[in-house]
């Protein structure tokens, strides 16, 4: 007697033609009604949304502005409101450039360059061999928050369990090529985290010409030049000994140039 297969979504069998086959069974099949899939989206959507406005306030504040200023007076309106928006950073950056940098221009800067970044993340980290396969699933490491100046970028990186910073130290140049940087240097920030600094630009390739001097220097933070992510080079100077090197013959070279102005004039200005 050939027992029939049994059909429907609660209990089914394995159709199978040899009558004498065990029966293999399968887990029934529930579905989930429509409603309950629709109230979960919605739900979702409006999670999302609500976490949007939470983490863009200032964003949030302009489209405000420019909705309230249309609804009152037109299409000037948000004209009028851009005017005075671009006006107002006109004067904070001339005015106030270092709290411009630190307020505005790096965060904006910082977030263009975290989205550059994500764009090629997993093609670099996996053709470096930095995204390891675990139980067929590719794990990556993890972007956090860019930081970004002229001319360098950090990007602090939680790393996947069982890698550490030689790994990344290994794969520099593969990075470096990857994302399209001059150089990329890894450094430990804590057990799990690192930071990857890519140099954009070469901060130091060009002169750089003599820094004012103040008239009353801090000695806690005295500037004496430029690092090479562009900032100031501050030197503790109170309370402790500095030995600053130079170029071997810069100051030779700088006496023969002197001389040489000299010797276009009459000797006795000259040595004088």
């Amino acid at each position: 007697m050939r027992m029939s297969a049994f059909s429907g979504d609660q209990i089914a069998q394995v159709n199978n033609p040899d009558p004498f086959a065990v029966p293999v069974w399968r887990s029934p099949v529930l579905h989930t009604p429509g409603w309950i899939i629709a109230l979960a989206q919605l739900a979702r959507l409006i999670w999302g949304v609500l976490r949007f406005v939470a983490r863009h306030p200032i964003l949030d504040t302009a489209a405000v502005a420019l909705f309230a200023a249309w609804r009152s007076l037109g299409w000037p309106g948000p004209v009028a409101v851009v005017l005075v928006l671009a006006a107002v950073l006109v004067v904070w950056r001339w005015r106030w450039p270092g709290s411009f940098s630190r307020l505005a221009s790096r965060p904006v800067l910082g977030k263009w360059r975290r989205w550059h970044y994500s764009r090629h993340w997993a093609a670099v980290m996996t053709i470096a061999r930095l995204a390891p396969l675990y139980r067929g699933r590719l794990l990556l490491p993890v972007l956090g928050r860019v930081t970004s100046t002229r001319y360098t970028d950090r990007l602090p990186v939680r790393l996947v369990s069982g890698q550490c910073a030689a790994d990344f130290a290994n794969r520099a140049e593969n990075l470096a090529h990857g994302f399209g940087v001059l150089l990329c240097r890894v450094r430990s920030a804590r057990p799990g985290f690192i930071v990857l600094e890519l140099v954009r630009r070469d901060a130091l390739a060009a002169l750089i010409p003599a820094l004012p001097i103040p008239t009353h220097p801090d000695l806690r933070a005295l500037p004496v030049g430029r690092r090479e992510d562009g900032s100031l080079w501050l030197v503790r100077v109170q309370g402790t000994h500095v030995l600053i090197a130079g170029s071997t013959g810069a100051g030779m070279l700088a006496a023969i140039q002197r001389e040489r102005r000299c010797c276009g004039r009459s000797s006795a200005r000259c040595w004088a």
